[in-house]
């Protein structure tokens, strides 16, 4: 894969890091905090240690958080603050927001994919763009047309499984989910058909897979100090990023400049703004195109994979637990009121309407275990704008990096109780049976305070949509019960390679 460290092999990588190791040893003996009668956090780790753990960093970080609820990591470049306190994480996220934003660190690690989106901006950039988000997440013509939309794709995904169930063939159910929620956000987004399922369409596959590899590549840059130097020599993963972010761009001005001239050309201005997001975003600048290529890859980064990503790791938590799957499924088709075997998935998908999905209480908890364990943003770090004590009493400098762990927090027994590690949906539900929100700022997979994300809502009804289209009429079976699936480490916490099951069909219950 483009994005793995192969730094065993390269003479000049090694001289890199081994200067930067040297480097970062002079920083910790020399530029230790000064104390000055202020309290820091312990030190758990130093930025060199993140990089050679690289490949099961969230584990490290939630062994570290197991023992601290926060810790400094030592770094080169800047001080680097972890919590796992949902104090801090309230305090960061809510009661100082202004103090704590993406600043220029996060900023320049970003920006060759990201650019100034939503996701890489603060101040007037940032309210703008969340301002013209939110009007659209929050129109009624936006929740329809996009589960019209996700309804179609997910037809298309059972068509695919179900001759899989007649075939007994075994299937990468992880690749399907990304085609198909691939499909989805470019037709809510954007208006185009990719049709990644089918692959037909070349042009959309090519952007597709160097849009993912951009992205793991990425996500090297915040442990790899070095990472300057090689974007400057272009080499190594820097270089493969230069050629990744070369097809994306292509692909994405084209979109708009198709997008531009269809706007242009059209004569009825109410049904211009019945269009889809990027449409809107045109309509406020139509005359900058990197501005509108920021909005199309964030909007993508977030809509693309938290679907698929959490879809995959719920089928497989489903098939390391029978029991729930049973339960998930029972539900759904006693709501659905489908009691017989089924053998259209379009005739079932129709049956799931607003009210249906409402019904489904223990789909939603299952749903939020799932992301509980692995959300798919597992760290999400922010830079401090001054000097600051945080709730737990500790001090944390102007320009260093603080930074909340969803996936830690997510198995801190501190938090969740004992049982933190099992997967239990139960305990979303109350005595009713009903589906009960946790704090934001202990379930913390979708942010909070002003940064709370818009398509949280967005994102369950789209995946109750294809959960229980896809469960009411398949059982998943793992075809190695054995394995212990891992996470690819980047931006987002993808399944590291296939997906691999057996579906059959689902008998009513």
């Amino acid at each position: 894969m483009a994005a793995s460290i192969d730094f065993l092999s390269n003479p000049i990588f090694i001289s890199v890091i081994t200067a930067s190791f040297l480097l970062l040893l002079f920083h910790y003996i020399y530029n230790q905090p000064q104390q000055h009668g202020k309290k820091y956090h312990p030190t758990g780790a130093s930025v060199f240690h993140l990089f050679i753990n690289f490949k099961k960093m969230h584990h490290y970080m939630t062994d570290l958080a197991t023992k601290y609820k926060t810790y400094r990591i030592f770094n080169p470049i800047h001080g680097a603050v972890y919590t796992s306190d949902p104090a801090n994480v309230e305090y960061i996220l809510k009661t100082n927001f202004k103090n704590y934003g993406k600043g220029e660190y996060t900023h320049s690690i970003s920006s060759d994919l990201l650019g100034d989106g939503i996701f890489t901006v603060d101040g007037d950039q940032w309210r703008e763009q969340r301002r013209v988000s939110s009007q659209e997440f929050s129109t009624k013509i936006l929740r329809d047309s996009s589960s019209v939309i996700f309804r179609s794709n997910t037809i298309k995904l059972g068509k695919i499984l179900s001759q899989a169930a007649d075939s007994n063939q075994i299937i990468d159910i992880n690749d399907l989910f990304m085609k198909a929620t691939t499909d989805s956000i470019f037709k809510v987004g954007f208006g185009i058909d990719l049709d990644n399922l089918s692959g037909r369409n070349e042009e959309g596959v090519r952007f597709s897979h160097a849009f993912d590899d951009a992205n793991n590549l990425l996500y090297t840059r915040f442990v790899d100090v070095s990472w300057k130097i090689k974007r400057f020599l272009n080499i190594g993963a820097e270089a493969e990023l230069k050629k990744n972010m070369k097809i994306v761009d292509e692909f994405v001005y084209k979109v708009i400049q198709v997008k531009i001239e269809q706007m242009q050309k059209s004569k009825d201005e109410s049904l211009v703004k019945k269009e889809d997001i990027l449409s809107r975003f045109v309509q406020v600048n139509d005359k900058d195109p990197k501005y509108l290529r920021d909005i199309i890859l964030n909007f993508v980064l977030a809509g693309k994979d938290p679907i698929a990503i959490s879809m995959s790791w719920f089928i497989y938590m489903l098939c390391k637990h029978p029991e729930v799957q049973d339960k998930v499924a029972k539900e759904i088709i006693e709501a659905t009121n489908m009691n017989e075997e089924i053998t259209d998935v379009a005739d079932f998908a129709a049956c799931v309407s607003d009210g249906v999905l409402e019904k489904m209480q223990y789909l939603q908890a299952a749903l939020t275990e799932t992301i509980r364990l692995y959300p798919a943003l597992p760290v999400d770090p922010k830079v401090c704008f001054s000097d600051d004590v945080l709730p737990d009493g500790c001090n944390v400098n102007k320009g260093d990096v603080v930074a909340y762990l969803p996936y830690a927090m997510g198995r801190m027994k501190f938090i969740w109780g004992d049982d933190a590690l099992e997967f239990k949906p139960e305990r979303w539900l109350d005595q009713d049976g009903r589906f009960h929100q946790e704090s934001p700022f202990k379930f913390t997979a979708f942010q909070a305070g002003p940064r709370t994300c818009l398509g949280r809502d967005f994102a369950y009804r789209q995946l109750k949509i294809i959960s229980s289209a896809l469960l009411g009429c398949f059982v998943f079976k793992l075809s190695n019960e054995n394995i212990d699936l891992q996470y690819r480490t980047s931006i987002n916490i993808h399944v590291d390679g296939p997906l691999q099951v057996y579906v059959s069909r689902r008998s009513g219950f």
